[in-house]
């Protein structure tokens, strides 16, 4: 009868609550402090069945405390998150108004919408899966990163600029869609707190490996940079840290003997030219002197009127061309904007109870973080000429899809941010 009666308590509190995720947690708690509450009028001498009831009694209206729960463990949304991939997404069609695109032809007006589209789509779509489902799934997402570069590798039906692509109508498959699965693999590894040094090493050089079969360079870079920031916020000890750095520095530093006589001349050429591009400026140099030129030219309130030739100036070098018709002081703006979301995950770091969402966090930072400072920095010169978007600008569904999926899976975090179980 007792056991009854809780259940209907049980239901008529979480009757009052409209999030199904937020009933079931909601539920856990209850259960968790009724049995905490009937374990003390036990040890007073009451009976199983009126300890029970006792317990039931003292929680109060199930009504009211239904309606107080549902205020209080509802789905949070966060809306600067939300409002900045908006203004940003608005922003990414100037370039392409400047250099003509929208006007010449249909094709980059319905190309860019669909693009924008897909982006928000996809980042309300991983906002509304739970976060915690994936935890458990490390290995799965391992292996769909590792089975989608293998393919990628060795049976690519395109190569351009000296990448194997893969291409379906009008989609484009590269190895910067493997970097999301990486991700949420790299960020159950480390939560588990179960990975030894010989495994991390082995999991972390296995990707990089196919990666240099395409070749990917720039890619590896951001991979490399995600994993390490993870893993200095992971669950190991210093001294576990500090081995695995050194380790993987080692065994990177072998691999890059063994794979040296594999790597592209134009990427040997591309690093030199970096260095000295005057001394290659018949080759590689010749971006990099013309990138210096234009952005010297563009002055505080740009060159609208203008008609310069901008090397990839609507994907790799958007922040040029940005820069370039639309002024310093747009660019200077479009950067903050943009440097905001980093500052927001940042602050919703701390707010998040459990771990595996904490990696999440820290990865999407990483991630995100490493792709905004690389391209600004090529822009400016503080970086070699690679092959980085500008995220959200940059025109292209594989580098969009990459971030919205990031921002995607902070929103899930954040939204669960009070749904953490107290046993």
């Amino acid at each position: 009868m007792a056991n009854n009666k809780k259940q209907i308590f049980l239901t008529e509190v979480t009757d009052q609550i409209r999030s199904k995720e937020a009933k079931a947690y909601v539920a856990n708690e209850l259960n968790f402090h009724l049995k905490e509450a009937k374990r003390i009028w036990m040890e007073k001498g009451l009976s199983e069945s009126e300890a029970e009831e006792k317990a039931v009694e003292q929680m109060g209206s199930p009504t009211k405390l239904g309606i107080q729960m549902n205020k209080l463990h509802r789905p949070k949304v966060d809306w600067w998150l939300i409002l900045l991939l908006v203004v940003s997404m608005g922003l990414s069609f100037l370039p392409m108004f400047s250099l003509g695109y929208m006007k010449d032809t249909y094709y980059f007006i319905i190309s860019k919408f669909l693009i924008a589209f897909i982006g928000l789509a996809a980042t309300i779509g991983v906002m509304l899966v739970d976060y915690r489902k994936w935890k458990k799934h490390g290995w799965l997402f391992y292996t769909i990163g590792m089975m989608l570069l293998f393919i990628l590798a060795f049976f690519s039906n395109t190569m351009i600029n000296g990448l194997k692509l893969i291409k379906f109508g009008p989609v484009t498959i590269e190895s910067l869609m493997a970097l999301p699965f990486f991700y949420l693999a790299w960020a159950s590894f480390f939560n588990n707190g179960k990975l030894r040094v010989l495994q991390f090493i082995f999991l972390f050089i296995s990707p990089i490996l196919l990666f240099l079969a395409l070749p990917s360079i720039s890619t590896i870079y951001l991979y490399s940079v995600m994993v390490f920031v993870m893993l200095w916020w992971s669950k190991f000890s210093r001294k576990i840290k500090w081995m695995i750095f050194s380790g993987t520095l080692g065994t990177i530093l072998l691999t890059s003997l063994v794979v040296w006589p594999f790597i592209k001349p134009y990427q040997i050429v591309r690093l030199l030219a970096f260095i000295n591009p005057e001394k290659y400026a018949d080759t590689e140099g010749f971006i990099i002197l013309r990138i210096q030129e234009i952005m010297s030219k563009a002055g505080w309130f740009g060159q609208p009127g203008a008609r310069e030739f901008v090397p990839e100036a609507h994907t790799n070098f958007v922040f040029v061309s940005f820069t370039y018709y639309y002024g310093w002081i747009f660019s200077v703006l479009l950067v903050m904007i943009l440097l905001l979301f980093a500052a927001r995950m940042i602050v919703i770091q701390p707010k998040i109870k459990d771990s595996y969402g904490q990696q999440l966090l820290i990865g999407g930072v990483a991630l995100y973080g490493i792709q905004l400072v690389s391209n600004i920095g090529m822009a400016l010169g503080f970086f070699p000429m690679t092959s980085m978007s500008l995220p959200f600008i940059s025109y292209g569904l594989m580098p969009t899809l990459l971030n919205a999926i990031l921002i995607g899976a902070v929103l899930s975090v954040y939204r669960r941010k009070d749904l953490v179980w107290s046993s």
